[in-house]
């Protein structure tokens, strides 16, 4: 097996009293999506921050390349490869598209007072970089805002890898679009995988998740409730561990218990004449 781009060994984040990750462990390869599943609270955000250099770890250990690690900013994490885009994208939404490609990052030309913006260069680059990802745009002189939420996303993961993104956080890109569209992002996430980058999708939807995952961790109150690969569950397993697994097995059967209490109280004798 070749070395992991990024590996977390039993991290833990608190928060004063507030324990907001504990002993969670994952792995993250080239060419395969991890996917990072659970509900609101579960320490997916925690994680997000943790890994793209937000903020520092705890406990446990983190290592990129196979190299303990410790970031004190996302700029650092950036220059290793880590990227993340965010559900606000942080895009200018009347900005053109290969303006907001570039955002921050302006290929220039000329020197001191005669220094200015390239826009040939970068309407060029931008169109040719979507191309590649099979985003095939109009008008590349278009608002970003004019984009549908599927378009915008994909902009932003081909943005990513232009800039050099070996390890592709994706924080819920799926969250607030339809069918189609949700169908469009996860296309361009396995287009990435199979581009050999090692992608992190941050997701609440084991529908989504099991169409392009090859690993599955499942966060529960700061912890990992499930840590499998695709070839050791299915769709079921995966929704099942989703919708609180044991928890709610354990609820079952609590209900049960009850009911069947009940039908028996119903059923006594009133000892009566």
């Amino acid at each position: 097996m070749t070395t992991p781009l990024v590996e977390l060994e039993e991290v833990g984040k608190n928060y004063g009293n507030i324990t907001a990750l504990r002993g969670v462990s994952i792995t993250v390869r080239a060419g395969e999506v991890t996917c990072v599943l659970g509900d609101n609270g579960a320490g997916k955000s925690t994680l997000i921050k943790i890994i793209s250099g937000l903020h520092g770890h705890d406990a446990g250990g983190y290592r990129v390349d196979g190299t303990e690690t410790r970031f004190a900013s996302p700029r650092q994490a950036l220059d290793r490869g880590i990227a993340t885009v965010y559900q606000d994208l942080a895009v200018v939404p009347l900005m053109p598209v290969w303006r907001n490609f570039f955002l921050g990052s302006e290929i220039t030309r000329g020197s001191g007072p005669f220094k200015r913006i390239d826009a040939d260069a970068m309407r060029e680059t931008t169109d040719a970089e979507l191309r590649k990802m099979g985003i095939e745009l109009p008008d590349i002189d278009q608002p970003i805002a004019s984009l549908s939420g599927g378009q915008r996303q994909c902009v932003a993961i081909a943005r990513a890898i232009y800039f050099g993104a070996r390890v592709l956080i994706l924080d819920e890109p799926t969250a607030a679009l339809g069918v189609k569209q949700s169908g469009v992002v996860l296309k361009y996430v396995a287009a990435a995988r199979d581009a050999g980058l090692g992608v992190i999708f941050i997701t609440h939807n084991p529908h989504h998740a099991f169409m392009v995952g090859n690993h599955f961790v499942v966060l529960r109150q700061g912890e990992v409730e499930l840590n499998a690969t695709r070839a050791e569950l299915t769709l079921d397993d995966l929704t099942h561990h989703m919708a609180g697994g044991a928890e709610l097995d354990a609820l079952k059967h609590e209900i049960d218990s009850v009911q069947v209490s009940d039908m028996g109280a119903l059923h006594e004798p009133s000892g009566e004449a």
